[in-house]
């Protein structure tokens, strides 16, 4: 089998101890170097990871010919310079989320991915774990009734007031961290995009990022989308869909391999009936990379393409505006 080979653009920290070696256990895609501007950190994390080649400067990993695409984890802000220099060099690009800070960047990287005939994939790798379609299949054979409301939070608690996940400058924010998962939930599994939206934010200590962020999604067949996000709750990572007749929850929804055992679970629970349990294992990382792989080996059409991030960014584009507003955004 042909593999796909992948250098990294930096030693963040998801690919150290997630991406990096979701790859490597790939049937179909390999790690071969890595770069970071402090070159003593590129080869502590090649030794530790067995990756063969080390780059100083992240220009110089992109001038390597035998590299096929780059997984990008660098900070928020400085996605999209490094997606584009990625695509100017022909390399495919599996980019950490948000891939970019608002539409118009990612409209921008659209144009210049189509013009280099490459790949470009943002890096939501929960939507590949198979629970999801568990629960898909479960809302289409009307198990829970006709769906009238879902609702999804992510939260964790961060008091480092160091972490650039609270660096305005850096693209922090809880919706740029999580949020964008509950979002994204939401319109996955409804598979519908909501018409308006209404968010409210809270700014802990005038850090100059959201550290909550709480919203109504409507969608215009009249079912509502409810979604927080926040670093400033306890752990949370969870969706669930009402229905007329039941309700369907995911309780490690994004990050099912934090779970007791490893595994997602759906619950379901019909009116008069006692509830169900459906364990669901799956290695959503490697998922998510065996499929970037496979399209571009393949040439065949992403299973998340970036007409859909696309359409994901419009949404939390919408409502960072409407929380600076405080008012009900019509999406464009």
């Amino acid at each position: 089998m042909v593999k796909l080979k992948i250098g990294v653009l930096s030693t963040a920290k998801i690919g150290r101890e997630q991406v990096i070696p979701a790859i490597q256990r790939s049937q179909n895609a390999e790690v071969v170097a890595i770069a970071s501007r402090n070159i003593e950190n590129a080869k502590k994390v090649a030794e530790e990871l067995s990756i063969p080649n080390t780059y100083s400067s992240y220009l110089d990993l992109l001038n390597d010919q035998s590299i096929d695409a780059v997984y990008i984890p660098l900070p928020n802000a400085m996605h999209k310079e490094w997606v584009m220099k990625a695509c100017e060099h022909k390399k495919h690009v599996l980019c950490e989320k948000p891939i970019t800070l608002d539409a118009a960047e990612l409209e921008e990287i659209k144009k210049v991915a189509e013009e280099n005939n490459v790949y470009v994939m943002e890096a939501f790798m929960y939507q590949f774990h198979p629970q999801h379609q568990k629960v898909k299949e479960l809302l289409n054979s009307g198990a829970i009734g006709n769906v009238t409301m879902m609702r999804a939070s992510f939260s964790f608690y961060l008091d480092d007031r160091t972490n650039i996940r609270l660096n305005n400058e850096l693209g922090g924010g809880s919706m740029y961290d999580v949020g964008c998962y509950s979002i994204h939930a939401i319109r996955n599994i409804l598979n519908q995009e909501p018409i308006t939206v209404y968010a409210k934010s809270v700014e802990r200590d005038n850090l100059g990022v959201d550290t909550t962020m709480t919203g109504v999604l409507s969608f215009e067949n009249g079912i509502v989308g409810l979604f927080d996000s926040s670093f400033d709750s306890t752990h949370r990572q969870e969706y669930e869909v009402i229905g007329s007749k039941g309700t369907i929850r995911v309780s490690a929804a994004f990050r099912p391999d934090t779970s007791k055992d490893g595994k997602g679970k759906v619950i379901l629970c019909v009116d008069g009936k006692e509830p169900e349990e459906f364990s669901i294992d799956g290695d959503q990382y490697t998922l998510m990379v065996e499929d970037f792989a496979d399209a571009i080996t393949k040439n065949r059409a992403l299973s998340y393409t970036i007409d859909m991030a696309l359409n994901q960014m419009k949404i939390v584009e919408a409502v960072y505006r409407s929380s600076e507003s405080n008012n009900v955004v019509i999406v464009d």
